[in-house]
């Protein structure tokens, strides 16, 4: 197998759906080696959104966390901490996704990673951002789209049919 240019990059994917995930399975793409961690019980949100009803298999979790190994942590308990910051020391990269103070709630703030490791870097992600008024609202995707108006740019006008995606020149012949 050819190297890839992020051999020796060692990836914590703590994040959860979409944004983290993604990022860590391009990450390990291009040859970094990615741990999924997950919580015990449930995992990844997207490990329960089948194809269909009663397929329990997830392709959207399998696109989505391809060439990582995965493991399983209970970051609400000081063991686990404990374990995720050993892991955190011998880690170059940090991806999580859940809405800010999560980490912080389960002492795990960016002050704590950094005092384990200084030259982690932490790629944190949330749907409604860091700061603002709706910094603490959890979300995914679908609801920072919504929340922002850019999915009425992919949705339907009117009803069935009459789809947003028209081009320059229908929309000149309708209009004037």
């Amino acid at each position: 197998m050819t190297p890839g240019a992020l051999d020796g990059v060692r990836v914590i994917d703590a994040g959860v759906l979409v944004q983290a995930p993604q990022a860590a399975a391009l990450l390990a793409q291009f040859g970094a080696d990615v741990v999924k961690v997950e919580l015990p019980g449930f995992g990844d949100q997207a490990r329960w959104l089948p194809v269909e009803l009663g397929d329990t298999r997830s392709a959207f979790f399998a696109a989505n966390n391809r060439g990582k190994r995965s493991i399983t942590i209970d970051l609400h308990v000081d063991a686990g901490r404990e374990a995720f910051l050993r892991l955190v020391e011998r880690s170059d990269v940090l991806l999580s996704n859940f809405a800010p103070g999560t980490l912080e709630g389960w002492r795990l703030g960016d002050d704590v990673l950094s005092a384990r490791n200084p030259r982690l870097v932490h790629g944190a992600g949330s749907a409604f951002g860091p700061v603002g008024p709706d910094a603490a609202r959890e979300g995914a995707d679908l609801s920072g789209q919504a929340s922002g108006g850019l999915i009425r740019a992919t949705g339907v006008d009117g009803g069935a049919g009459r789809n947003l995606n028209r081009t320059a020149a229908g929309r000149r012949r309708r209009h004037g």
